[in-house]
């Protein structure tokens, strides 16, 4: 399978985890959340914006490695990347406020570090362009996409860790399957994050290489 097909099925792929994941907070209802909300003047409003940045930096993080719009519309490149920085920024800023109302500190903890590493990234990225370094800055928007897509891997993921749980166990399910579960969901972004990273660098370290 060539790369090009590949970006497209993991473009829908992602579509399909994402979307559903979204459909209960386009009725703005804190009821229907999929997180405990105990502030609706700041907290719901804040995820709510988080959630759609973050939608919109993965689409148009998926538009600024298209070949043929980078290559033939350098114009409309540059106006995708502005669209997904300017996205990462405010969804980023509006995590911190979040994970304020976050009470597991290991959840706490990995969206911290995830919004530190998305927006660091970032910036790198866009001051490798502007230094017109564009290796340096295709590298940098590669692992700052690579981040992005946490919010895809770390949902995909969750089946796995389940399973991981119930093996690491002894084929048990101590607590039963609600603290299972919640124990899944308290690491699936770290693990999400780390196999993330490690498939960037792969592919960066093999571009190099070639």
């Amino acid at each position: 399978m060539n790369s090009k097909k590949s970006w497209w099925i993991l473009f829908i792929i992602s579509l399909c985890v994402i979307v559903p994941f979204m459909a209960p907070y386009f009725l703005i209802d804190p009821e229907k959340s999929r997180i405990q909300i105990s502030s609706t003047s700041i907290q719901y409003p804040a995820l709510i914006t988080h959630i759609f940045f973050a939608f919109i930096a993965l689409i148009a993080g998926f538009l600024q490695f298209v070949k043929n719009i980078r290559t033939r519309y350098p114009r409309i490149h540059r106006m995708i990347g502005t669209i997904y920085y300017t996205s990462v920024f405010i969804s980023g800023i509006l995590s911190l406020i979040v994970i304020f109302y976050i009470e597991n500190f290991s959840k706490v903890m990995s969206f911290l570090v995830l919004a530190i590493l998305w927006i660091f990234t970032t910036i790198q990225g866009i001051h490798s362009a502007k230094k017109k370094n564009y290796i340096a800055h295709q590298i940098w928007m590669t692992r700052s996409f690579g981040i992005t897509l946490v919010a895809v891997s770390g949902r995909v993921l969750v089946p796995l860790i389940l399973l991981a749980y119930f093996l690491l166990n002894g084929l048990h399910i101590p607590g039963g399957r609600e603290r299972m579960v919640e124990e899944a969901l308290n690491v699936n972004i770290w693990v999400g994050l780390l196999i993330n990273l490690i498939i960037i660098e792969w592919i960066i370290l093999k571009r190099k290489v070639d």
